[in-house]
């Protein structure tokens, strides 16, 4: 996988105030990746740095193979970025943002101007941008940030103030672009939404990068509990299935319900067990540990406040 962004030791001071310590990592082709930290984590001085708007105290960076923090920075034009709060000149219509930037970076206005439609604002966009809601300003800013089909994009909380339906059509979008090799880099505190269209997760804490891989991986490394729940006929009040090891951690929800906390080595003993004939159980669902509780548990395991 070819990188289209390399990270190596950087470091960003804001006078006495460490944003960004020590952060390694590299993007690649294709990738879509989640940057995820509580608020004040890094994550939005990284993309900062990534776009050249602000530069490294210590360490390099590489953006499409030139620093960012350059004078003449080529690469600019193959990025898309949207902030996490849009700000655009109210004064303008949808039609007339969309033109300016696509002049900007050098591109065709009309298709900038059909991805008007695609985050649904196709027929308000002869309005002016001083009359639009926060959710259509927030869709704004993702069609400027997708103008060129750019080959890194980078967006911070996009999908802010957007309905469940364009919610969709985001990241439907977002798994073309990256289909075709675009690296996206995500930062949200939506994390149900992250976890099943992330490949990989960056967890910041407190300008440091604690934790870096694949959410299967992660999971593997936090050593968390998987919750099996287990639909039991036949099971009298206070009575444990003859087959659940001794072990098992186990709470009844109701008189026919059980759940069990599976450690990592023991998932799939449980399974067979459950599942063996002459075992009264009708149904069973695995609930892998969600990303809200790996996140939580590497922020925690770093020692530092949430």
């Amino acid at each position: 996988m070819t990188p289209t962004v390399h990270i190596a030791g950087v470091t960003k001071h804001y006078g006495c105030i460490a944003a960004v310590t020590d952060v390694s990592f590299e993007l690649g082709e294709g990738e879509t990746v989640a940057l995820i930290g509580h608020n004040g984590a890094g994550k939005t001085t990284l993309m900062k740095l990534m776009l050249g708007l602000i530069r490294p105290t210590r360490g390099s960076i590489e953006v499409l193979g030139d620093n960012p923090g350059a004078g003449q920075f080529e690469g600019r034009r193959r990025l898309g970025y949207l902030p996490e709060n849009v700000s655009l000149d109210a004064a303008l219509t949808g039609r007339e943002t969309q033109t300016f930037y696509a002049k900007l970076k050098r591109e065709p206005v009309a298709k900038a101007l059909e991805l008007l439609d695609m985050v649904g604002l196709g027929t308000a966009g002869a309005r002016r941008v001083g009359t639009y809601s926060k959710g259509m300003r927030q869709r704004l800013g993702l069609a400027q940030a997708l103008i060129g089909r750019p080959r890194v994009l980078l967006l911070d909380e996009p999908t802010s103030g957007l309905d469940p339906e364009l919610r969709q059509t985001f990241y439907e979008a977002m798994q073309q672009l990256a289909a075709e090799g675009t690296t996206v880099l995500l930062s949200s505190h939506a994390l149900t939404e992250l976890e099943e269209r992330a490949g990989r997760v960056i967890i910041m804490n407190h300008g440091i990068k604690v934790a870096d891989g694949s959410i299967s991986g992660l999971r593997r490394l936090a050593r968390l509990p998987t919750r099996i729940r287990l639909k039991v006929s036949g099971l009298e009040s206070g009575e444990v299935p003859a087959w659940l090891p001794t072990s098992a951690q186990f709470r009844r929800l109701n008189g026919h319900i059980v759940e069990i906390d599976a450690a990592p080595d023991q998932k799939i003993d449980l399974l067979h067990r459950a599942t063996a004939e002459g075992t009264s159980v009708e149904d069973l669902d695995v609930v892998p540990p969600s990303l809200d509780e790996v996140y939580a548990h590497f922020l925690k395991s770093t020692g530092t406040p949430q």
